[in-house]
């Protein structure tokens, strides 16, 4: 029951945003940036595991691995105003951000990083 709780409740945030983003994609696009995921995450690993050190450790990496998506947003954008179809700007966003989660995995530990 729980599980089905969590996943109706961040199915409603998602469907929300892509609603309100049809009318006003400013304010869409301001609802999708609020780290509504990572809250509802931190709350419901919270509640299934109430550990100080593994949340603080879960913060911390969320931080660090929010740093690699954020060039997507730069990316899509720039390729669908060079008339590139959406499909392939989403999937060439998703790639880099694929290849930038991977560079931060292997550059961030040899910085002292615990991802």
């Amino acid at each position: 029951m729980w599980f089905i709780l969590k996943a109706a409740l961040s199915g409603l945030i998602v469907a929300t945003v892509s609603t309100v983003a049809k009318r006003y994609p400013g304010f869409g696009a301001l609802v999708a940036s609020l780290p509504l995921v990572s809250v509802l995450g931190m709350i419901w690993l919270w509640h299934d595991k109430p550990d100080v050190q593994n949340m603080a450790a879960h913060a911390q990496a969320t931080f660090w691995f929010v740093l690699p998506s954020l060039p997507m947003f730069l990316l899509i954008p720039a390729m669908l105003r060079a008339g590139v179809s959406f499909w392939l700007s989403l999937l060439a966003g998703c790639a880099l951000t694929i290849a930038l989660y991977l560079l931060m995995t292997w550059i961030g530990p040899r910085f002292g990083l615990r991802l």
